[in-house]
């Protein structure tokens, strides 16, 4: 297997795994999970962590239609939700890759028939079978406020009843399933969760007066499962807590253990002692107070690693915490490594992960510079290849080095 040294992603996916597993103990009976992958997995790699969990999950969801190809691209073959917009002209790749689009609005689903009418004269004009329907799932607003049908009195509901009744009866789609989104799950209280949960429910019963039943049915995110067990509908999407990583600070190891699956690391490139008076990095917002040894990593925030813990966040060298001193600048940074006995070039440094008792954590990295552990790995850029073990052994590796371009070059 491909060695790095500059810098690499360790994703285990035996905590993948374990993750899954605990979030579907946590659900009642008979609930299905679907795994959320977008943005690259959370930043570990859509492809992998998909292959290490079909046989685990109903399918899974993304956000683009980019993303879902790219799973039929390597051999994903479960149902590939998108959970955002969904381009019309590619409808035809959505029917035959059975990938199925969310509809928030009555002209999004007049759009997608007309789309499947015209792909369907198109196959038969070629001598080729019906195709088959478009499996659509229909979001619901409850309080997110983002996308869905809105329901915030009774003349909205009655309006979006009518409109979704007139939905399952267009040619070319088939209602499969209906979800919303909860705003604010990753609380303690759960009175907010509830009563998104309430409205669900709501549309629910209206829709069976209306003669129209749903199969599929899911409100719950990472939060929904751990906190309201997914709340007994027929599906919950595991986002977040599939990477070992908590929804917020309420959401904790007090409700439900989970493992880190990714990891950080690079290796000393340059140690130096210098005097008191040495000034750091860009700006010279750091001086020595004295003598000083200093390490130079060659990791940025060109990598996604935070400019924002310039003078304020740690790594880990030889088991000891190293402070970085100065700011982070796109492709290095410098720590003190005054207080780290024997230290030397090519040393590991680890950046998110443990080294003996020490442990740096995304929640850590991401609480100093303002960020939220979900935007600190989503960020992680792709000159960070991602290695992946299982038993403790690499079993591959995803190297962004190499791109494809069409057209213009």
């Amino acid at each position: 297997m491909k060695q790095y040294s500059r810098v690499w992603a360790e994703i285990d996916l035996d905590a993948v795994r374990s993750n899954m597993q605990a979030m579907q103990d946590n659900l009642k009976e008979g609930m299905k999970l679907c795994a959320v992958v977008k943005t690259d997995g959370y930043g570990h790699g859509a492809v992998p962590v998909a292959k290490e969990v079909e046989d685990m999950v109903w399918g899974f969801a993304v956000a683009t239609f980019q993303e879902a190809m790219n799973l039929r691209h390597h051999g994903i073959a479960k149902p590939v939700l998108m959970l955002g917009y969904t381009e019309e002209a590619r409808l035809e790749d959505l029917v035959r890759e059975e990938i199925r689009p969310t509809v928030f609005s009555l002209p999004l689903a007049r759009r997608l028939s007309g789309e499947w009418k015209k792909f369907r004269a198109d196959c038969l004009e070629k001598g080729e079978p019906e195709p088959q329907k478009l499996k659509i799932h229909i979001a619901v607003d409850t309080g997110m406020g983002r996308l869905g049908f809105l329901m915030q009195d009774e003349e909205a509901l009655s309006a979006s009843v009518e409109e979704i009744q007139e939905i399952s009866g267009m040619e070319g789609l088939e209602t499969e399933g209906m979800f919303t989104h909860f705003a604010r799950a990753d609380e303690k209280d759960p009175t907010s969760a509830k009563l998104q949960t309430e409205r669900f429910c709501r549309m629910k019963e209206a829709l069976l007066q209306a003669g129209i039943s749903i199969p599929m049915l899911h409100c719950s995110n990472s939060a929904g499962i751990v906190m309201l067990q997914g709340v007994g509908f027929s599906m919950a999407r595991a986002g977040i807590t599939m990477y070992g990583l908590y929804p917020s600070e309420e959401v904790n190891e007090e409700e439900m253990k989970f493992r880190p699956a990714l990891s950080l690391y690079s290796r000393i490139i340059f140690v130096k002692e210098v005097p008191a008076g040495t000034t750091v990095s860009y700006g010279w917002t750091y001086t020595t107070a004295g003598r000083t040894v200093i390490a130079t990593v060659p990791v940025g925030y060109g990598d996604g690693y935070p400019r924002g813990l310039s003078n304020r966040g740690w790594v880990l060298i030889r088991g000891r915490r190293a402070p970085i001193i100065g700011r982070v600048c796109m492709d290095q940074l410098m720590v003190d490594v005054t207080e780290v006995p024997g230290v030397q070039e090519q040393d590991l440094v680890t950046l998110v992960g443990r080294d003996g008792k020490e442990k740096v954590s995304v929640e850590d990295l991401a609480a100093i510079c303002g960020r939220f552990n979900y935007e600190f790995v989503c960020g992680l850029g792709k000159r960070i290849p991602r290695v992946y073990l299982r038993g403790g052994e690499q079993v591959g590796a995803k190297d962004y080095g190499t791109d494809e371009y069409t057209d213009f070059i």
